[in-house]
């Protein structure tokens, strides 16, 4: 199991943090992770993201900015399965997830803003390895994501003890 990190704690010790000034839902077994950021950004379509969970995710988050659309999924079941399986600690959705039910016994964190029944679209359009930029943040390939029950937090580098 991951160490529990808690944001706040960050924030306390580390001012420059980078506060994310979105609420994000929890969908799977923790509220609790952190990790070295991979970045996807895209619009309603999640071709390309398989391709980035399969290089392997051992102490990573996926974060996507899904440019906070709510209207088509960028996730479902399937997916987050794979990436529990290729050993990433989270994932983190500007936008929409589905298939919650399939979220439920995995055990590593999803946050996404909410969910919807409709499927996202496969043309292609995402760009992996990007800066991010959203909620009053920016994420970098490579920053340090922190995420708990208060919020998700970037820093340049970790910066918690370990």
């Amino acid at each position: 199991m991951t160490d529990i990190i808690r944001a706040a704690d960050i924030c306390d010790d580390f001012p420059g943090a980078l506060v994310c000034e979105l609420m994000f839902h929890d969908f799977a077994k923790r509220s609790c992770f952190h990790g070295e950021a991979v970045t996807f950004s895209t619009y309603e379509d999640n071709k390309g993201i398989r391709e980035i969970l399969a290089r392997g995710g051992k102490g990573k988050v996926l974060v996507v900015d899904g440019r906070g659309s709510q209207r088509r999924a960028l996730c479902g079941g399937n997916i987050a399965k794979e990436a529990f399986d290729h050993g990433w600690a989270g994932m983190v959705f500007n936008g929409a997830i589905r298939d919650i039910h399939e979220f439920a016994e995995l055990d590593f964190g999803v946050k996404a803003l909410k969910c919807t029944p409709m499927r996202p679209r496969t043309d292609g359009i995402g760009l992996a390895d990007v800066t991010l930029r959203f909620g009053g943040i920016t994420v970098n390939p490579g920053d340090y994501v922190y995420a708990d029950l208060d919020g998700v937090i970037v820093t340049p580098k970790p910066v918690h003890k370990r």
